[in-house]
């Protein structure tokens, strides 16, 4: 533990940031599960609605600087894939 006030203090805006970040990942995650378990039962609108929520939480990630914009575009066009081959 540090000794230094400020550097006490930075500790603890680290600890808040990360967990913070944490929480706002593991919504990512959860959105994006929405989706794939929505394709799995084969529901089209449930599946459109989750993609449409998990997309616009990649897109906020990306601006926070959770994921870089790449990676976020790669994980949308699989879902989107995903679900279109289910109106198919």
């Amino acid at each position: 533990m540090p000794n230094i006030k400020s550097a006490i203090k930075r500790t603890k805006t680290i600890e808040k940031r990360r967990a913070h970040r944490a929480a706002q990942k593991s919504a990512l995650r959860t959105a994006v599960k929405g989706v794939e378990t929505a394709i799995a039962t084969g529901n089209l609108e449930q599946a459109k609605a989750a993609l449409q929520d998990a997309s616009k939480r990649l897109d906020k990630a990306v601006t926070k600087g959770l994921l870089h914009k790449n990676a976020a575009s790669r994980k949308k066009s699989r879902l989107a894939k995903k679900v279109n081959g289910l109106s198919a």
